[in-house]
Formats: C-alpha cells, structure tokens, sequence
C-alpha cells in the first residue's frame, strides 16, 4: 500500500521533507486521473471537437475552457471516495443501493463502454487507412496490443505504457499551433453563439459526453483501489488532487487544439461545412508539414489517443462489472483468481474489434456515442454524488460552497440531457 512515511523510499508527509522527496512522492502516487484524463481525449472526443471546429469555427471554443472545472470536481470525487473506501464505483453502489441498482448502472456502464471502444477501433482504422493498411490488419494489431497488456501482471505496469503511449496526443497540439489560427478570428467568434440552431446545441451536447463519460468515473476510483492507495497519508490525498487537476487541463488543451486545428484549416477554407470524413484532419494538416508528415502526426495522435482509451476503458468495464457481481478484480490478481475481470476486459475489445470491422462512418457513431453518454450523465453522477454525501469521512467532507457547485453541475447536465432528447425527437 502506498501510504507509508519513509523518507528513503519517497513517502513522507513531513514538515522537514525536501521538494525533490515530495516531488518523488507524488510522481509514485499519480497515475490514475493522468491516465483518466488521457483516455478522456479518446478517438471520439478528439472527432468530435473536430466537427465543432470544422461546423462552427471557433464558437464551441468557451465550452472546451468551461468544462475544465468540471471535469475537475466530477473526478476528484472519485479521489475522495477511492482514498476514504478502499471501494470502487460498482462495489459502493452494489452495497450501498443493492444489486437491482448495480445491475441497472452496470447495464449502463457497459453500454458506454462498448460504444467508446467502437468508436476507437474505428479511429484506429482511420488512421490505419491513410498508409492503405486495411482495418482487419490494424484493429487485429491494436486488440493483439491491449491484449498483451493484462499480460504485464501489474496496474502500475499498466499505468506506465498507458501514460507513455497517451503523451503522444501531444502531436495535435503541436498541430493547431502550426495551423496559425487567427486570433482576432478567435475574439470574435469565441462569445458569437447561436443557441437557437439545434445542431450547435446537439454539438454541444455531444462535447460534453465527450468529457464527462461514465466510464471514466469507475476507472479512476477503481485504478486508485487496485493501486493501493488510501487515506492514511495526506500527502496520498492531495497528489492524487493534482494529478486530477493537471490531467484535467492537458485533456481539454488537447479538445481545444483538435477544435483549433480544424477551425484554422477546414473551417477556414470552406465555413460552416461539417466534418465528413476523420481523414480531413488528417488532410488539413498536409499544408502545415507535408502529406506524409500530415499523415504522421494525425496518425500518431489519434491512435495514441485511442489505444489509452482503449486500456481505460476496457479496464473500467472490467472492473465495473466484477465489482458488481461480487467477483475478483484485480490486474494484480492471476488470470485464475480472477477468471471474471479478464474475461470482461478481453471479451469487451475482441467484440468492439469485430463490430468494427463492419464498417461504420466515424463522424455520425462518434457524435451519436457522445449524445448517449451525455444522456447517461444524470444517472452517474447522481450515484457519485449521493455516494460522496453518504460516506465520506468529516476530513473528506463536501463544503458548502462545493456541494453547491456539484448541485450546479448535476442539474445543468441533466437539462442538457433531457433538452437533447428533446431536440433529437424534434431535429
């Protein structure tokens, strides 16, 4: 468990510690909100804040700044309850709401986690089309990949490779950069919203379920129980925070760099057009640095972005649906002790990399996965919420001003959620 205080081995909560002690400390406690926020930036994220940027230029802009905060508070809840429980999400419903609730949000967590895993094998595919590598070859190769990862024996070997092959979305905010976007463009049309045009709102609505997603919540409470960190330690506590805090803003730098990217290119030349296929991006990039640097560093940042995803979100739904069904779970458990959590983890990506391999149209799934998840919000966060009121220790407590702020969000997401069901029976 990392919660000790030796000053040898990094761990220490002490007034004397030197910085670089702290610092050592926090680099052995952070990972799962870094990974977290990662995979937040997935395949489908990444399109999605493409078409806004393609559709409506630099319009949906404040909404990728906006939602840092958010993100932030929604995920650092499963911070306190991780440290304070020792309990999952799935675990902490199933003994705190009974089994027909589990079962209910495990339904739920399945259905967003295959939709997420789709729409990354997709991306992979994507990518993989650009250099004519047909998609059974390149979805083959990324569920031999992920695969090989409950291969490793270890969450914290996980962790690593995740993070590692994650910084590589880097690439595209490298990319929005060298597409020059023009500033005065970004002052004027930053506050310009038409919120009476359904199909901004719908973007809207998607951008949302692409950042705040169900599966996310039982990764980052669920890898901080499989890391063996609790509360014991303070230090534990708030490296944990700043690992929330950092990833949170480097996710929606990498949302606002594909959304800039793709105002400065495609938006540019050809206003108001949506996105129609993922390889414009890829495209839009070629003026920049060449075709085949173009189709480098798109290729290299989608599928980084999709193959963390992919990890975290195999691994969420591994866990989710172990915990609720009582079984072990653990990636520091055999394949024999834990026979039900790596069969759901290898089941998930085999099953999302045939489905792939039908063909879809990865702009339409990917706006559609997102409105979904967005639609699931509600349900999610209200067992998040009500979990963190019912057992969080006095040290871990929700404050006034917080628990008002975690009200704001879970009623304007709700809105949202029941206004796209509207405006999609309507539109």
């Amino acid at each position: 468990m990392a919660d000790g205080h030796e000053k040898e081995g990094g761990f220490c909560t002490a007034a004397d510690c030197t910085w670089q002690t702290r610092l050592r400390h926090f680099f052995l406690i952070a990972g799962p909100g870094c990974m977290a926020m990662l995979a937040d930036t997935d395949a489908g994220s990444i399109v999605t804040a493409a078409q806004s940027g393609a559709r409506w230029g630099y319009r949906l802009l404040w909404l990728q700044i906006a939602l840092i905060p958010v993100l932030y508070l929604v995920q650092e809840l499963t911070v306190r309850l991780g440290l304070s429980t020792g309990k999952g999400q799935g675990r902490l419903i199933r003994d705190n709401f009974g089994s027909n609730w589990a079962r209910f949000a495990g339904i739920a967590l399945f259905i967003s986690a295959i939709g997420a895993l789709i729409t990354e094998f997709v991306g992979i595919a994507a990518a993989g089309s650009l250099f004519h590598i047909k998609a059974p070859y390149s979805v083959g190769l990324g569920v031999v990949f992920l695969l090989g990862i409950v291969l490793t024996g270890s969450y914290s070997r996980v962790e690593r490779i995740g993070i590692a092959v994650g910084l590589f979305e880097v690439a595209l905010v490298i990319a929005a950069f060298m597409a020059h976007p023009d500033v005065s463009a970004i002052q004027d049309e930053f506050l310009s919203l038409p919120i009476m045009n359904h199909e901004y709102l719908n973007l809207v609505a998607a951008n949302v379920g692409a950042v705040i997603m169900p599966w996310m919540i039982f990764y980052q409470q669920s890898a901080i129980v499989d890391k063996g960190l609790c509360c014991s330690c303070e230090d534990n506590y708030n490296c944990c925070r700043w690992d929330t805090a950092l990833g949170s803003v480097f996710a929606q730098v990498v949302m606002a760099a594909a959304l800039v990217l793709t105002a400065a290119t495609i938006g540019k030349v050809n206003p108001n057009a949506p996105l129609e296929s993922v390889q414009q991006i890829a495209y839009a990039i070629t003026p920049l640095v060449g075709r085949l640097g173009g189709m480098i560093l798109f290729a290299v940042g989608i599928t980084s972005a999709a193959l963390i995803a992919s990890i975290v979100v195999s691994l969420a739904a591994a866990w989710g649906v172990s915990e609720m069904l009582g079984a072990g779970k653990s990636f520091n458990m055999s394949v024999k002790d834990a026979p039900g959590f790596y069969a759901a983890y290898a089941c998930g990506i085999i099953a999302a990399g045939l489905f792939v391999l039908k063909g879809f149209h990865l702009v339409e799934l990917t706006i559609l996965v997102e409105i979904v998840n967005t639609l699931m919000l509600p349900l999610v966060l209200g067992f998040l919420f009500l979990l963190a009121v019912r057992l969080l220790p006095a040290s871990m407590s929700l404050k006034r001003g917080e628990k008002a702020m975690l009200i704001s969000i879970y009623v304007t997401l709700s809105v949202l959620s029941v206004f796209t069901v509207v405006n999609m029976i309507i539109g």
